[in-house]
């Protein structure tokens, strides 16, 4: 199995970090199966849109809510990390309490 489990939607509250404030939160790795994703499929509308980690941020976008890491964005970035036999992602990730 790659991921923890395939999500499909935001199960954690709504955050508002913007694509400026993802910048100030340092990378880490994050292991894949350690991953919550919060989507089913790969969309090329997402993947291509002007705010996608795809054009932007080196790096994917992972909230941590309640002992579990959510895979917001950069569902593209881990599995091409999976398909390179490679077990980790770069991410930042977010924090967020109760």
């Amino acid at each position: 199995m790659i991921f923890k489990r395939v999500g499909d939607g935001r199960p954690y509250p709504e955050h508002g970090t913007t694509s400026q404030a993802w910048t100030k939160v340092p990378p880490r790795q994050v292991r894949l199966d350690h991953l919550v994703t919060t989507r089913d499929t790969l969309r090329l509308t997402s993947l291509l849109d002007e705010d996608s980690t795809y054009f932007g941020d080196l790096f994917a976008h992972v909230v941590q809510w309640r002992g579990e890491l959510f895979l917001e964005d950069g569902l593209h970035r881990a599995l091409r990390a999976a398909l390179q036999q490679r077990n980790v992602v770069h991410a930042r990730v977010l924090e967020l309490d109760d």
